[in-house]
């Protein structure tokens, strides 16, 4: 016979957006959201996680709980099935994924994927797939992206590009040389240099949104500033590539800069225009996460972190996404508290709200 619980707490005559979106998460038992919410059973006494694979129950029956500690508190006893009080497979699955992310930077060579399959307890395919699904790229591609961090930094700090190319790790020149316009943007020599003869075009327009500067290299859009003051987002550049040689755009290149901004006031049309992405590896890693946000949509920090595998950096990630210098294009935007409430933005919270708002209606 069905348990019922001595109090039992009737859902609010109107269900909140929060409780909407969640019912829908488990209609839909999607996994994304294992861990952020879980969902008990009135007439059952039972919790699960959103995605169990169980019958589902009558709406009417359902309360939803932040954490499975609150659900077993309320008297909840956890799904035999879907077990919500043990590791998700997903969550399983990120920690292999940060134990082979931290073998990879701290190896001298980049590591063969049977070894670091190993080293976590899975097959090479096993593993292959599931770095992929948490990070969004393949071990291979983190490896290089992690040494390619490494020689920007070497190059800061060692007395010749030769030395930086070995600190690296490359194991030749060649091999390095191949690659180092698309790693760097420029030259090594360039690069060593504070980027002296990189030259940058710009231009400043209006929008409905205020000013808009929109700055490209050689290799693609750089950045995407708003404000209100043209002198100010000219200083912002500056200070975002002190080296560079900064140049009036052109009428070629403010056709360019005219697109962006047209994506900003439709931002469905699309913005299919190659980017000069600067950052760190794990910057690249939450930019790369933010760019798989469909318009329209949000995640919370929480979300991000946890989709690259380190569900305890919500405050890097913040981070990274305050860092990020292309706006809309690399859209921070659609990143907001686990509440639902926006918070800091580069171009103001303000401007924040207007982009979503033209999300959700375009």
């Amino acid at each position: 016979m069905p348990r019922i619980l001595a109090t039992p707490t009737p859902p609010p005559a109107k269900a909140s957006a929060l409780d909407d979106a969640r019912w829908a998460a488990v209609i839909a038992r999607d996994a994304a959201f294992d861990g952020h919410f879980f969902y008990a059973v009135e007439t059952t006494g039972i919790y699960c996680r959103p995605s169990c694979a169980a019958k589902r129950p009558k709406r009417a029956h359902v309360r939803f709980l932040r954490t499975a500690a609150d659900a077993e508190r309320a008297g909840f006893r956890p799904c035999k099935r879907c077990k919500p009080n043990q590791p998700s497979l997903v969550e399983q699955h990120a920690a292999k994924v940060r134990e082979a992310c931290r073998l990879i930077e701290a190896a001298e060579m980049e590591p063969r994927l049977d070894e670091l399959a190993e080293a976590v307890g899975l097959s090479p395919y096993h593993f292959h797939r599931i770095f992929k699904a948490v990070l969004g790229v393949t071990p291979k591609a983190y490896a290089t992206a992690h040494r390619h961090k490494r020689m920007r930094d070497e190059l800061g700090r060692s007395v010749t590009v030769t030395e930086a190319i070995y600190g690296a790790g490359f194991n030749s020149n060649g091999r390095f040389y191949a690659t180092s316009s698309e790693v760097l943007g420029m030259t090594p020599t360039e690069f060593r240099s504070g980027g002296d003869n990189t030259e940058i075009k710009f231009a400043i327009g209006d929008c409905s949104l205020g000013k808009v500067l929109v700055a490209a290299s050689g290799k693609g859009i750089c950045a995407i500033f708003f404000g209100d003051d043209p002198d100010g987002l000219a200083r912002d550049l500056k200070k975002q590539f002190p080296h560079a040689r900064l140049v009036g755009g052109d009428p070629v290149f403010e056709k360019l800069a005219s697109t962006v901004i047209a994506f900003v006031e439709n931002p469905r049309t699309g913005l299919d225009l190659p980017l000069d992405i600067r950052g760190t590896a794990f910057q690249h890693r939450v930019w790369e996460v933010l760019r798989r946000i469909p318009v329209g949509s949000t995640a919370s920090y929480a979300e991000i972190a946890k989709a690259i595998g380190a569900p305890k950096s919500v405050r890097a990630v913040a981070r990274a996404c305050g860092s990020n210098p292309i706006s809309v294009a690399i859209p921070c935007h659609r990143v907001v508290g686990s509440d639902g409430s926006l918070t800091g933005y580069r171009g103001g919270i303000a401007r924040k709200r207007a982009l979503l708002a033209k999300e959700a209606t375009s």
